[in-house]
């Protein structure tokens, strides 16, 4: 019954789309000034996971990922999109894709599925301003908190509405209620969709470009996972300042405070601190990080719709932060070719090493190696019907001590878009 009434509100959402077209001066442009997009997009990917039981098989998935969409013009401030995507495996499928039940493969959360990815409309009639209602992506900041987990092949999308405001110069002002949250294992997984009502608000200014402060509160209430409701408040800091020569500082610092809220049953405050300078030279990035989210053994600072693979080492281990909590000190190295030919240049070369452990207890949660090389070549002709190819070859390795086990995983991503 849920899920039909949500389902209503959204093709109502696209039934209003239409009719708007029907009203409009000249309705035809809503459709000859939109565009169609879309993407395809193949993975293999490999994990070698030490246990623990019922594991005792490798995983190997073989998926494509299509998606297609479309954009209409504007009329009147009004917009609006539809997006659908097909995730389907299509060679090997030996592996836990959490709703098939091959329990001893290690998990790789890209199962089958057709979704209706987003689909809404949009108003921009007052000032500077732009409210957006219907199913839709949020990434805020380095999603670290509200993200699409554009790494899965599923996005996770939000029926939500949402109105964001720039009418004050260099000042960026954003607020979201979300009722619904459809997460990346699909409508099929008994957590697919988390039920929900969270508010967002997240106020940016730009002061210099050494200087952009982001202040933040969300209230999260989920009823699929009350242990992951809660409220947090925080200030994030980032920048970039010219050094000698070509050299360049860029860093970001974040500080944030969570306690409990909604139908949590736990009481508990935690914080979370992140602090990351590194510097620049061309296409060279050299950088440190410390990153800690507070536990007191019973329970943790969780950031549940967060892009969580981008943190905390590509093993996904730490996708729910340990009850001790979690410090995370990282090294990383980025170096993006020039110069040296058209086949080779803006290859991207990723380094990074973390070293975990306990933030409460100080017990060793072990090390990991990240590695990536990539490379993404646009299209030179504009009659093209693809825009751009993309390949990458990634690499975890995670070494286990005091928490989880030994795991390796290899990707093999390859990529186009129209």
């Amino acid at each position: 019954m849920k899920n039909t009434a949500r389902n209503a509100a959204l093709y109502s959402s696209f039934l209003c789309l239409f009719a708007l077209t029907a009203g409009a001066e000249e309705p035809s442009d809503l459709v000859k000034k939109g565009s169609f997009y879309g993407d395809l997009r193949y993975r293999y990917e490999f994990v070698d996971q030490d246990g623990p039981a019922p594991i005792t098989d490798n995983a190997r998935a073989s998926t494509l990922r299509s998606r297609l969409g479309f954009k209409t013009g504007t009329y009147a401030g009004f917009q609006g999109a539809i997006e659908a995507d097909l995730v389907g495996k299509i060679g090997a499928d030996d592996y836990n894709d959490s709703v098939n039940g091959l329990t001893q493969y290690p998990l790789i959360a890209d199962p089958d599925t057709e979704t209706l990815n987003q689909l809404w409309v949009s108003w921009s009639g007052l000032p500077q301003t732009t409210a957006k209602l219907g199913r839709q992506t949020i990434n805020l900041d380095n999603q670290r908190f509200i993200g699409t987990v554009n790494w899965r092949q599923n996005d996770q999308t939000f029926d939500a509405l949402t109105v964001e405001n720039k009418s004050v110069e260099n000042l960026s002002l954003f607020y979201s209620f979300i009722r619904n949250v459809n997460r990346i294992f699909g409508h099929d997984h008994p957590l697919g969709d988390y039920d929900t009502e969270t508010h967002l608000a997240h106020a940016t200014y730009a002061f210099q470009p050494w200087l952009n402060i982001t202040g933040y509160g969300y209230w999260m209430d989920i009823d699929l996972a009350p242990t992951s409701s809660s409220r947090t408040f925080g200030l994030r800091l980032t920048g970039e300042k010219p050094l000698n020569g070509a050299w360049s500082f860029v860093y970001e610092a974040e500080a944030a405070r969570q306690d409990d809220h909604g139908n949590n049953t736990a009481d508990y405050d935690a914080n979370y601190y992140h602090f990351s300078p590194a510097v620049k030279h061309g296409g060279l990035t050299l950088g440190l990080g410390y990153e800690s989210l507070g536990g007191d053994g019973t329970s943790a600072f969780q950031t549940p719709l967060a892009t969580l693979h981008a943190f905390n080492g590509w093993a996904d281990k730490f996708l729910t932060t340990p009850a001790n909590g979690l410090e995370d000190k990282y090294a990383k190295a980025a170096y993006k070719v020039s110069g040296i030919g058209p086949w080779i240049d803006n290859t991207v070369f990723d380094a990074v090493y973390h070293d975990f452990d306990a933030e409460d207890t100080g017990a060793d949660y072990g090390t990991e190696w990240n590695l990536q090389l990539s490379r993404t070549f646009k299209t030179e002709k504009e009659t093209y019907p693809f825009k751009e190819w993309s390949v990458s070859l990634k690499y975890a390795d995670y070494d286990a001590e005091d928490l989880f086990t030994d795991t390796q995983k290899v990707w093999l991503t390859l990529g186009t878009k129209f």
